[in-house]
């Protein structure tokens, strides 16, 4: 920050240091006395002075200029997170203490959690206390293949969960069926425990004894809330009852859902989301695969239904009637 009128952060450049630094860059130097009109050139290190000539003052090369600009940016960022959290650490026993002194309640019926590890540990808090279910909607999850310590850890928090006689009823997409964690999860979990597959799935939910809900917060999954208000809790169980019944079981036993007509489930659920006018990238994210592999099951289905092109495919979908047959549901 450059003191008195010539004053703004080190990630901007004024209108007198634009000018100056165009300059330097053309004439490979400007006079030193230059700089005067924009001091913040020497602040941030986009002019130095010559090796030859201490008058006279050089530019750095625009590309390192902007990495090191981009360097003290995300710094500031990281700091302010940083911080944040700190903040959160500080104020979570105190909001807790606020709520019973004043509202007589021993927890809050909604509870804001920051960061993924403290949502981690509010899950593992209500799990150990929990001796009845956990309802679970998963959706795909990029991540997790990258990071195995996270699912081994969740493994150990579920099977001592199951070990006190409890049951475990989750709900995942059709494209983590064959995926490694899922897989491993499932040949190593010992108890009641089920899982079942959709094409598509409501975000996370997670309800602990039909007592408790977390949900996402934020797009990023960096905050989540903590739901106790029993007709919220309700309203969740329902929303998992309903999507359970409707969908194909998983574990302990698969089941593979019917094919129609030469349509696997997979390529029906496109042609819906097809017909309703999504992108590739748009059907990618709602199924939970990368597009690549939906442009591959696009393809496919374009070669049974003997398309040519993609509008040609929409007509062949709705004459085919493929939309509007209906599978044996899951019980």
């Amino acid at each position: 920050m450059t003191e008195g009128a010539h004053r703004h952060t080190d990630e901007e450049l004024c209108e007198a240091a634009l000018a100056l630094y165009s300059r330097a860059l053309r004439e490979g130097h400007v006079p030193g006395a230059a700089a005067d009109a924009a001091p913040c050139l020497l602040d941030t290190g986009l002019l130095h002075p010559a090796v030859e000539d201490l008058t006279r003052l050089e530019p750095v090369a625009p590309t390192v200029a902007l990495q090191r600009l981009l360097r003290k940016s995300e710094d500031r960022i990281a700091d302010e997170r940083r911080r944040g959290q700190h903040l959160a650490d500080v104020f979570e026993p105190l909001i807790r203490l606020g709520i019973r002194n004043v509202g007589g309640e021993e927890t809050s019926p909604l509870r804001l959690l920051s960061g993924k590890e403290r949502t981690t540990r509010a899950i593992a808090e209500a799990m150990t206390e929990a001796r009845s279910e956990l309802l679970a909607i998963q959706p795909y999850d990029p991540d997790l293949s990258r990071r195995p310590e996270v699912y081994e850890a969740a493994m150990e928090r579920d099977q001592a969960f199951l070990d006190r006689g409890a049951r475990i009823r989750a709900l995942y997409q059709h494209t983590v069926r064959h995926a490694p964690y899922t897989r491993v999860r499932y040949e190593h979990l010992t108890g009641d425990v089920e899982a079942r597959t959709l094409d598509e799935i409501t975000e996370r939910l997670i309800v602990v004894d039909r007592l408790v809900a977390f949900i996402p917060a934020s797009s990023d999954r960096s905050l989540a809330l903590e739901v106790r208000h029993p007709a919220l809790v309700a309203y969740f169980v329902n929303i998992f009852d309903r999507l359970w019944h409707l969908a194909t079981p998983m574990h302990p036993e698969a089941v593979q859902p019917p094919t129609l007509n030469g349509i696997t489930p997979r390529q029906r659920a496109i042609a819906t989301l097809l017909i309703e006018g999504h992108t590739d990238a748009d059907i990618a994210d709602r199924l939970g695969m990368n597009v690549r592999t939906a442009r591959v099951h696009i393809a496919k289905l374009a070669a049974t239904l003997g398309s040519e092109s993609r509008a040609q495919l929409g007509y062949l979908i709705g004459r085919s009637g493929i939309l509007d047959q209906e599978p044996d549901q899951a019980g």
